[in-house]
């Protein structure tokens, strides 16, 4: 009988504590109250309470799944170890690899004929994002990639340095890389030489003067590819003669009529006309490919070239010891004025007939991680689009020189655009035809201007 008292009492106990507990709760379902967990030790006090549901077990990744990507100055070191990791987590998901120099050449007929990868990494040569959104070739991802996170449970746009390009209020593809254009040099070369390092368009010239005078080129340009120099000095003219304001580079993307032909576009090139009369362009540039006149640029043929911060991993087997590259994003600035980047991201996608769409965006889930992002740095030299503390990492000293002037107050970053591809194939032409003086200012800027309004019929 005593055993049994002491049960009660023990039990009107408990219940007083209960009680108590629920008058101090509120909040519950329904109107009813829920009740709080039973207190008994200061250990027990500061332990969370469990629940009994179980967790939601993440969807199963399985099947065939294909990436297509590029193969240039970024190497692939980075997708063999991403893509060796994605297998360890989902291992019953089969990859195929789509890759190469040329993979976009040789996958065209495919995308055309219906029969696309899953994922596509958007860069490199014949690759043109504007033209496969215009042509439906990409998912919309506008609400999925809104409501996305990484693997690491971060919603997926958080950590993003360039938000996805906004098309009508659409998205299609997500920036997997961030860079900037620019002109780069040699920094020990500067340095030996005496030469001053650029600020604006007045140094640019008297430098060049002075780098003439010693025998040597002030500048070279990809002849093959001239979209090199469009980025590394028409593009920051147009901006610094648009009075600072980037809006010009979003016109020229509408194809809106104007937007090649008016004051900011005619200074920018007359700039150019005179760094052309003047015998500043080494005359080698129109027959070379990038890695060609990058060669000469490394072997101080040539002072100074346009170029993407991919150039210093792209040609590191071929740097010579000593040389330490530099990096200006703008030269055509006046005295005072800011300097213009123009970055470039290369997107990743997911083809709008993916044969196996979840794991597609598994995959995209996957690799948007600021771990990931610090190995791309470690192995490419260049950003990934993807907030991450690089002070320790193993990127290089001209990515963290980039990242001062995107991040100095000095600097005006202008915003990521792509032409349509039948326009940056004429601003290609006309500005070759412009460099070996065959068209004046005049006719490359009618000549832009019909093949905007082609794209606008």
């Amino acid at each position: 009988m005593k055993s049994k008292g002491k049960k009660k009492a023990a039990l009107s106990l408990v219940m007083m504590s209960i009680v108590l507990s629920l008058a101090g709760c509120g909040g519950g379902t329904n109107g009813a109250e829920a009740p709080a967990p039973e207190k008994t030790t200061a250990a027990t006090q500061t332990e969370p309470a469990k629940t009994d549901e179980p967790k939601p077990e993440e969807p199963k990744v399985t099947g065939d799944l294909e990436i297509q990507y590029f193969v240039g100055g970024y190497g692939d070191g980075w997708w063999k170890e991403v893509i060796g990791e994605f297998k360890k987590k989902y291992p019953d998901v089969n990859i195929k690899e789509s890759a190469g120099s040329q993979i976009n050449e040789q996958m065209k007929p495919r995308w055309i004929q219906g029969n696309p990868p899953d994922v596509v990494y958007i860069d490199g040569a014949g690759s043109n994002e504007t033209q496969m959104v215009l042509d439906d070739q990409l998912m919309d991802i506008t609400d999925w990639v809104k409501a996305a996170s990484n693997v690491d449970g971060e919603p997926l746009t958080s950590n993003l340095i360039a938000p996805p390009q906004d098309y009508s209020g659409k998205n299609y593809t997500i920036p997997l890389v961030f860079g900037s254009w620019g002109t780069f040099y040699d920094e020990t070369l500067f340095t030996e030489k005496g030469w001053d390092v650029p600020k604006d368009w007045d140094s640019f010239l008297a430098t060049s003067e002075k780098i003439k005078a010693d025998g040597v080129y002030p500048y070279i340009h990809t002849g093959k590819y001239p979209y090199y120099i469009v980025g590394g000095l028409l593009n920051t003219g147009f901006v610094s003669e648009n009075g600072d304001n980037p809006q010009i580079l979003k016109d020229q993307e509408a194809a809106k009529e104007g937007s090649f032909k008016n004051d900011a576009v005619a200074n920018t090139l007359k700039k150019i006309v005179d760094m052309r009369d003047k015998g500043y362009f080494d005359n080698a540039s129109f027959g070379m490919s990038h890695t060609d006149s990058q060669m000469l640029f490394l072997q101080h043929k040539d002072a100074m070239i346009p170029n993407g911060l991919w150039l210093e991993n792209e040609m590191k087997k071929d740097v010579p010891e000593g040389f330490k590259f530099g990096f200006i994003p703008s030269v055509m600035q006046k005295p005072g004025g800011k300097f213009v980047a123009i970055p470039y991201t290369s997107n990743i996608a997911i083809a709008k007939k993916a044969k196996n769409p979840d794991a597609a965006k598994a995959f995209i889930e996957f690799i948007f991680t600021k771990q990931a992002a610090v190995r791309w740095a470690e192995l490419t030299g260049a950003l990934m689009n993807v907030k991450a503390d690089l002070e320790s990492s193993g990127a290089s000293d001209v990515v963290k020189t980039a990242m001062k002037y995107f991040n100095g107050s000095d600097t005006i970053v202008a915003p990521v655009f792509k032409l349509a591809a039948d326009i940056e194939q004429a601003e290609n032409d006309a500005t070759i035809a412009l460099l070996q003086g065959s068209i004046t200012p005049e006719e490359w800027m009618d000549r832009m201007e019909k093949a905007a309004a082609k794209i606008r019929k």
